[in-house]
């Protein structure tokens, strides 16, 4: 039954490997769930969040889940707008991961709102003043345009595609789906845009606090711009895991090559933008609130200057350098650490506007707010990476998700 299931010309681990690894990683799936359940049945006492932190962990891993799968709307974008054909090949993995991002930022956010049973009322009572509101709207939205674009590949199961309804459905939706692809671009452009804005409008919060244009802060537009061009980065690290693991060629060099030059390049001129961003806060934005720039970094191990140099340097301008010089694009380690860096750096850069942000004392009589996250904010975040890796497995084994495996894994015989 199993093996009736499985695309055609290709290959797959045996059924009882295959299952060993979903108990494996269902296990810690689970651990997840009942941290997850004692957080609804008992309410946010189950966590460390406090008067300081009322965004803590699970805010970041959304807002960073968010970021990563920026590579399904960026890339989708270049393949049905701008019309880059050869991305064909990769496109389908981009949704899978953009899916499952959305779906855990979804997850997370059931969490953190404590009543999950009343988030129809983010819909319903909507305040039309927060930055938040149009971030549901959007972040719903472009979920259900992830869900639109990941039918056609269910549907193209060895089984499914059987029956003429589902094989003409798919194959509909393929035709119409740069109009979703466009969707999908608009409304990442202001979800991911009003993320950054809630801290950038956070004037009692001077190290968040940003000029802007009209009534956007300059962290609208770079919180988009970092997910347009970590979120490919995402994707391909993801690829270049699942050939490790499967051990196949699943995606041509050329493929990876394209992606990656154009995310260099959007790496390249974010990191730009940001140390533009970052000098003008640091000269004239915080000095007109009364604060020097070190007044911002503490002698804590968490939040030293380091924290700065990190971002900017070792995960900004190192991968971008990389990334946009084809020699050193083009060695495979190179590729592989420029990948791991831009995504280190992307999620460094919503945890600094996250968690530094309400560390830092705005008060003479404040000390630093240090934050250590509950063993089930821990255990609920774990979870959504658990889900994902189980639904990858699945999407895996049973639906044709690399168009070259066949051609680069040809089947002896």
């Amino acid at each position: 039954m199993d093996s009736a299931l499985i695309p055609q010309g290709v290959n797959r681990c045996p059924l009882w490997k295959f299952a060993l690894g979903i108990a494996i990683v269902g296990a810690v799936l689970m651990w997840g769930v009942y941290a997850m359940m004692l957080v609804w049945i008992k309410g946010l006492n189950q966590t460390n969040m406090n008067d300081a932190y009322g965004f803590a962990l699970w805010i970041w891993a959304d807002l960073s889940v968010i970021a990563l799968g920026g590579g399904a709307f960026f890339t989708g974008f270049l393949r049905y707008v701008i019309g880059i054909n050869d991305l064909k090949n990769i496109i389908n993995y981009a949704v899978i991961i953009g899916f499952i991002c959305y779906s855990s930022a979804q997850l997370i956010l059931g969490l953190d709102v404590g009543q999950p049973l009343r988030g129809w009322f983010i819909f319903w009572h909507a305040n039309v003043h927060s930055m938040l509101t149009e971030v549901a709207f959007c972040l719903t939205a472009y979920f259900g345009v992830l869900c639109v674009e990941y039918v056609p590949l269910l549907l193209e199961n060895r089984q499914l595609d059987r029956v003429p309804f589902f094989h003409n459905l798919s194959h509909n939706l393929h035709e119409i789906m740069a109009v979703f692809a466009a969707t999908g671009a608009f409304l990442s452009f202001f979800h991911q845009g009003s993320l950054g804005g809630v801290s950038g409008v956070l004037f009692a919060r001077p190290f968040g606090f940003r000029e802007g244009v009209f009534v956007w802060p300059w962290t609208f537009f770079l919180y988009t711009w970092s997910a347009a061009a970590c979120g490919p980065c995402f994707t391909i690290l993801i690829t270049k895991i699942t050939e490790k693991v499967t051990k196949k060629k699943l995606v041509k060099d050329n493929v990876i090559q394209i992606l990656a030059k154009i995310a260099g390049w959007m790496l390249a001129t974010y990191m730009v933008a940001k140390i533009i961003d970052t000098i003008y806060w640091a000269t004239v934005t915080a000095p007109s609130k009364g604060f020097d720039l070190m007044t911002f970094y503490s002698n804590n191990p968490l939040y030293g200057i380091w924290i700065l140099i990190l971002e900017l340097v070792v995960c900004g301008i190192v991968p971008a350098a990389i990334l946009i010089t084809p020699k050193w694009r083009g060695n495979p380690r190179g590729l592989t650490l420029a990948m791991i860096l831009a995504v280190i750096g992307v999620c460094l850069n919503r945890w600094v506007m996250i968690l530094q942000v309400l560390a830092i004392p705005v008060l003479p009589f404040e000390n630093w707010a240090l934050y250590m996250p509950s063993w089930q904010e821990i255990a609920t975040t774990i979870l959504p990476v658990c889900y994902g890796i189980i639904l990858i497995m699945i999407s895996y084994r049973y639906l044709p998700v690399f168009p070259q495996e066949k051609e680069l894994n040809p089947i002896a015989g």
